[in-house]
């Protein structure tokens, strides 16, 4: 019987996750490799152009000078690449159940709490809510049909307000309708909401609310997509 390996997981290198990352992007982007010769093309044609405009012009500035250039244009296509690529994740996310849950467990940092699992779900609509708790206070993350949330949503406000009374509670709805949030804009939306809770405050009503908190791990949400993991969904 073959002993199972002790030794940790080997993660990919840097030029692999690179590959990996472009050819994600590449999918939802067709025009990517165009776009990334001429950042590079750009770049080296600027500092070729620099090198011929300082005077004296001598053979070696002008190489030295298209070298940065090149180098530049390499940065800039690279950070481009990545910007671009969180585009394409969110596009992919877009109407994914489960997309909220991946978003809010990987983009939030450390003032804010949450879990890429649901607090509550329908399973068979697949709506969902997430909680996230932080200075912010809590907010319920809700992504599915306004209609058939209410019921969640409201469960979920009165399990907080039991034991995290005096605490602010948002409601944020994922989607496109009128006063929705678009998945893109989730992060970015509750980082905004204003400090009210200090780091104290947080952490006991972070126990108090998963103190009463129901698991839902075992239910068949699908988990959202990292472009760094190069694991792009297959079509459904």
């Amino acid at each position: 019987m073959a002993s199972r390996s002790s030794a940790p997981e080997k993660r990919p290198g840097f030029f692999a996750q690179l590959r990996s990352l472009y050819t994600f992007t590449k999918a939802e982007y067709t025009w990517l490799p165009w776009a990334l010769i001429g950042a590079v093309v750009v770049g080296a044609g600027l500092g070729v152009l620099i090198g011929f405009l300082l005077p004296p012009v001598q053979v070696w500035s002008v190489i030295l000078w298209g070298f940065t250039g090149l180098m530049f244009g390499v940065l800039g296509a690279m950070i481009f690449l990545t910007r671009l690529s969180t585009r394409a994740m969110y596009r992919k996310l877009d109407g994914m159940p489960g997309a909220s849950g991946h978003v809010l467990s990987t983009s939030l940092g450390r003032n804010w709490v949450a879990s890429d699992m649901p607090v509550g779900v329908n399973p068979k609509s697949q709506d969902a809510v997430y909680r996230v708790v932080g200075r912010g206070g809590v907010v319920i993350v809700a992504e599915g049909a306004r209609g058939r949330l209410t019921r969640l949503v409201n469960d979920e406000k009165m399990k907080v307000q039991r034991v995290a009374s005096g605490v602010p509670i948002n409601v944020i709805y994922v989607g496109h309708d009128e006063g929705d949030v678009a998945i893109s804009k989730l992060s970015s939306t509750i980082k905004s909401l204003p400090k009210t809770v200090d780091r104290t405050t947080m952490a006991a009503v972070v126990k108090r609310v998963e103190s009463v908190s129901q698991s839902v791990t075992s239910l068949p949400i699908p988990k959202g997509i990292d472009p760094m993991r190069a694991r792009a969904p297959r079509p459904r």
